[in-house]
């Protein structure tokens, strides 16, 4: 089992630890000075591709590899892009629904039932906006999405004198959706065209999914890769962007489970060929592609994921990634040669293991990393000779100071379990009061996610922990995660194992690690609880209504009851339509399990909140009361899905005043 540990001696040395019992207060648990200072920030290599350019505060600093100086005016130019145009999004307005470009009307929309310009698809696919400029802002294509036949869904504002209905679209899983359509607009001709995404106008057609836009370099194409409703089949299309006519369909994708594409193609420096992400050998792995749809060859394999695209090297011979090759609970950038393949790591130099986030000049021969791991809160160091590894030299130009040093430090570990099957690892983290007296039990908090695109156990400060969870554990309490089979960067089995019952495996393997806590002596197995928000609420709630003989107290945040209030494009992917998947959709709604709850659970609800309607847990609250069973419930107002600012240090005194009152 990999372990690792983080102890007092580990990260302090003994002059400090008589000053260590200090203990944090819950209403410090968003203070900024307690989470690690990045002393520089914005790191841009000069155009000499050398030195590298910062800001320290409000200063400009360079540093070449031997000194670090203070920039002058002139050398403030290096900073510049090289294209003075006035800042693309400031040439685009959407006013009263209505889109703008360069002060000219492009299209007409209300910003309701037609929406223009920005993101689709509620966010699903990787999709953060609605406007795509052209390569040379010779033209724009963005997003149209006709909302008119969604039913609109009613969340209420109380803040006016009679209380408001603010309406909202939310297409639930097996409802009619939206439909999208790709608008280019030519700025010089003052034309605008619609892409010809649809082969017929059926509802299956007008239903699709239209992602990952991209430009082709010379700007005359346009390419959408299309998803069925279903989102069990991908066409990569490619469009003539002067008259939106179909062009043709570069390859295909399909899986049983599902296909997700997240990422648009990304063009060669020749653009005379593209790379492309594809799960489709099990693993997310990047794929060379010709122009004309043709596969070059495979560029990266193996068990592991590529986790981003960093750029290619001044020739195009290489390209820079991250992956979790050598550390699945952290992240590597690495060089890869197109040609033949090699894959060489760089950030493992000086053993500087942890999670890696780095800038290279355009050469690809200097790097800045920037990178922090469990016992490390963060530092910056500045690579030379990246191109040639046995030469490489390191220069630190900054480690943040470890913001707890005052404070009662907890252990920290992170580990490996075997999953439910008995076979896959999974990654947990494991917090534990500091200065644990021998003998003593300690309550005990399993914290909860494990949906879909989520890491929360990563070899970063902390372990990917907060505040909140030290605090806890500073009050004596364990606290105890795990990614369990159905999160992220592990592989596509493990990822959609759960497809068509959510919550089953999940909870199959959170139940693992419950056996690795009933393992250890200081966990109090009659006092364990059980928290999590979003699909974590979820999550809380399946756990806490299927073992309550285990879970004493449970606490959900803007939890999902049942998958078929939930909206299209996230429920359909893991869960199907109700109508196909009826048994599923039966068998995962916490409404029918409500006469199981036990003991205390505190079901927490943002008024407004437009991810997870309120209609899941106010549902959820009828049911208990129709099975006489008792649940403290508890709204914030005029918040959405997550509790945000001020309010959220109420939301952190509230929940761990209910774990002193029911579980301590």
């Amino acid at each position: 089992m990999k372990k690792i540990v983080l102890t007092l001696a580990a990260l302090m040395c003994a002059a400090t630890m008589m000053a260590q019992e200090k203990l944090l207060q819950w209403d410090q648990l968003m203070d900024r000075n307690l989470y690690p200072k990045r002393e520089a920030v914005s790191f841009i290599f000069a155009p000499d591709g050398k030195t590298v350019t910062y800001y320290k505060g409000s200063e400009l600093y360079g540093f070449d590899g031997k000194k670090e100086f203070k920039l002058s005016d002139k050398q403030q130019d290096w900073r510049k892009p090289a294209n003075n145009d006035p800042k693309l999004e400031e040439r685009v307005d959407i006013k009263e629904g209505n889109l703008y470009v360069d002060g000219k009307l492009v299209e007409r929309g209300d910003g309701y039932n037609i929406v223009l310009g920005e993101s689709v698809h509620r966010n699903e696919f990787g999709i953060n906006g609605g406007l795509f400029w052209s390569p040379k802002a010779s033209r724009l294509a963005f997003y149209r999405m006709d909302q008119s036949m969604v039913v609109d869904y009613p969340l209420v504002n109380t803040k006016a004198r009679e209380a408001e209905v603010r309406n909202i679209k939310y297409p639930m899983a097996g409802m009619k959706s939206h439909e999208v359509t790709v608008g280019v607009w030519d700025v010089a001709a003052e034309k605008l065209v619609y892409l010809n995404t649809r082969k017929d106008t059926t509802v299956h057609e007008r239903e699709m999914y239209l992602t990952n836009i991209a430009w082709s370099p010379d700007e005359k194409y346009v390419f959408v890769a299309k998803i069925n409703r279903e989102q069990n089949h991908m066409w990569l299309e490619q469009y003539d962007a002067a008259t939106g006519d179909f062009v043709k369909v570069l390859f295909e994708e399909t899986d049983p489970r599902y296909v997700e594409p997240c990422e648009p193609m990304i063009f060669t420096p020749k653009g005379d060929q593209f790379l492309w992400y594809s799960m489709r050998d099990g693993y997310k792995h990047l794929y060379l592609y010709n122009l004309d749809g043709s596969l070059v060859k495979q560029v990266t394999k193996g068990e592991y994921e590529v986790e981003g695209f960093i750029q290619f090297d001044k020739k195009g011979e290489n390209i820079f990634i991250y992956a979790n090759k050598n550390n699945l609970d952290g992240r590597d950038a690495y060089r890869v040669n197109l040609k033949n393949g090699t894959m060489e790591c760089l950030t493992n130099y000086n053993s500087a293991e942890g999670t890696h986030t780095v800038v290279i000049n355009d050469e690809g021969t200097r790097m800045v990393d920037y990178f922090s791991a469990v016992d490390n809160p963060g530092e910056v160091n500045y690579v030379i000779n990246i191109n040639k590894p046995a030469n490489h030299r390191d220069y630190n130009i900054y480690r943040a100071e470890n913001p707890l040093k005052d404070y009662a430090m907890p252990g920290i570990e992170l580990g490996t379990i075997k999953a439910a099957d008995g076979k896959t690892d999974l990654y947990y983290r494991l917090i534990t009061p500091p200065n644990m007296e021998k003998g003593k039990k300690y309550p005990t908090l399993v914290y909860v996610y494990g949906g879909p695109h989520s890491q929360l156990v990563t070899d970063s400060w902390l372990g990917g922990g907060n505040l909140y969870f030290m605090f806890l554990a500073q009050q004596g309490y364990v606290v105890f995660t795990v990614d369990n089979r159905g999160t992220d960067n592990r592989g596509f089995e493990f990822e959609s194992c759960t497809h068509r019952h959510l919550g089953e495996i999940e909870m199959a393997d959170q139940m693992e690690g419950v056996k690795f806590l009933k393992s250890l002596p200081y966990v109090d197995q009659d006092r364990m609880g059980v928290e999590g928000w979003s699909f974590g609420g979820f999550m809380t709630i399946t756990m806490k209504l299927a073992h309550p003989e285990v879970f004493k107290v449970g606490c959900a945040g803007g939890p999902v009851i049942d998958w078929k209030w939930y909206e299209i494009m996230y429920g359909e992917r893991y869960m199907d339509t109700p109508q196909e998947n009826p048994e599923g959709y039966e068998a995962n709604s916490l409404l029918n399990k409500a006469q199981n709850l036990e003991g205390r659970l505190l079901v927490i609800q943002g008024a407004e909140d437009n991810t997870v309607v309120p209609q899941h847990s106010t549902e959820f609250i009828e049911h208990c009361i129709n099975n006489f069973k008792q649940v403290d419930y508890f709204v914030y107002p005029h918040h959405e899905h997550n509790v945000l600012g001020r309010e959220r240090l109420h939301l952190y005194k509230k929940m761990f005043d209910y774990y002193e009152t029911h579980l301590k």
